[in-house]
């Protein structure tokens, strides 16, 4: 349980009784109700986000902010939906697939989402890695191996409960929203090109491999599966609650509210990356790696905007991957019913990112192509995801409307034709 006994009580009876009066007590209830899309917004604004971003912007100055944010709505309604199937099931996306799947489907998407996760690691610590670079002059096999140590304290933090594990990953996000609002100060916004950008449309098959990059860089295949982990028990006896009308549409306003903060927080930065880009680096041919933008950014606007870039690409490192280690926690446990010792699993998916750093390989480079393959990751989360929260036996009350299984169903569509469209550009040349 997230919430002690006393509060979920209290919970629980405001939510299946009636409505109560806007007291400070009823308002400082909310506060537990919120936490789990922090966690998950963390892996929107991963350092994977920083390289695809920046490199849209400038490659394409404002071309690709549609992009952004049309990926954003997606995050929220994916996000909106994997919180809903934990709240009304009491089980996370990976479990309900374990008991309604085959089991060679369920291998199956057990073994892609291993694979989503050694993307997802290699892009976490290759960015810690170029950040303490660029703060310390540390190798960067070797700030590989801190960044790793550094997210495995954090979630040592969730054997003192889910609370102070969110509290310091909401904390490492907002250091990553100060750090850009104070260089998007700097760099200023121009109206225009952001009015044109809002526009869909591409400027060609490199425009098309970033913008899948950017869409596997904000909506993220792992934390659909750890979202519906975290909701189970937040708000009090939810599956219990969820039984009436009036009890699911407050508990779906609360978790609504959660996802709305979370992600808009997490759009912004995404944003912000790229407007800071297009503003500063529009055609320069020079701004290729994230340690070119660190540069950057201070002979532009100072030395306090390349420090502010600096901390947010670690606080971005440390918290993203302490989140995708619990990521795959959680798919093992409910793919496969099996635990491995999380030292063990550090250690495993820690193996690819200091190959690259080990080999001289381009952080940004890799970066960008472990965004690429996050993307053709999403289907087998969001379909599963789809289908199941679809279900009326499983769903009870808490069923989607037709037209967001529609919805639902378009992005879905959506996603995947951009990724066969991308593959087919590929391997034509």
């Amino acid at each position: 349980m997230y919430l002690s006994n006393t509060e979920a009580a209290v919970l629980s009876t405001t939510i299946v009784g009636s409505r109560p009066a806007a007291t400070p007590a009823t308002k400082r209830r909310l506060w537990p109700l919120l936490g789990p899309a922090f966690v998950a917004a963390v892996a929107y604004v991963d350092p994977g986000n920083f390289a695809t971003n920046f490199s849209g912007g400038a490659s394409f100055g404002y071309t690709l902010l549609w992009v952004i944010v049309a990926a954003n709505l997606m995050a929220m309604l994916i996000q909106s939906l994997t919180a809903k199937l934990g709240l009304a099931t009491g089980r996370d996306l990976a479990t309900c697939c374990r008991e309604r799947l085959p089991r060679p489907v369920v291998w199956g998407l057990w073994a892609q989402a291993e694979a989503v996760a050694v993307a997802t690691d290699l892009a976490e610590i290759v960015g810690g890695a170029v950040a303490l670079y660029l703060l310390f002059g540390v190798p960067l096999p070797a700030g590989g191996v801190i960044t790793a140590v550094v997210a495995f304290v954090l979630l040592a933090a969730q054997s003192r409960g889910h609370r102070p594990f969110e509290r310091v990953i909401t904390g490492l996000l907002l250091v990553i929203g100060g750090g850009f609002a104070y260089a998007l100060v700097g760099s200023g916004v121009d109206a225009g090109g952001v009015a044109a950008g809002l526009v869909p449309g591409f400027a060609g098959t490199d425009s098309l491999l970033l913008a899948t990059g950017i869409l596997g860089a904000t909506v993220m295949p792992h934390v659909i599966y750890v979202h519906s982990a975290l909701t189970p028990g937040r708000y009090g006896d939810a599956v219990t609650a969820g039984k009436t009308q009036q009890g699911r549409s407050r508990l779906l306003r609360a978790q609504r509210l959660d996802v709305l903060l979370a992600m808009g927080l997490a759009g912004l930065v995404n944003a912000a990356m790229l407007v800071i880009a297009a503003q500063l680096f529009t055609g320069d041919p020079a701004i290729s790696s994230l340690e070119r933008v660190h540069a950057g950014l201070g002979e532009q606007l100072g030395s306090g905007a390349a420090l502010a870039f600096a901390l947010a690409l670690l606080a971005s490192g440390f918290a993203a991957s302490s989140v995708g280690t619990h990521a795959g926690q959680v798919v093992m446990a409910g793919f496969l019913r099996r635990h491995i010792p999380v030292l063990a699993r550090r250690l495993i998916t820690l193996a690819p990112a200091l190959l690259v750093l080990g080999l001289g390989g381009d952080p940004t480079t890799a970066l960008v192509w472990s965004q690429v393959v996050l993307c053709f990751g999403i289907p087998f989360a969001l379909v599963p995801l789809l289908w199941l929260t679809s279900r009326r036996d499983l769903m009870g009350g808490w069923v989607n409307r037709r037209i967001t299984t529609l919805t639902g169903s378009v992005v879905a569509a959506l996603i995947i034709g951009l990724n066969g469209y991308l593959l087919v550009s590929t391997v034509l040349g």
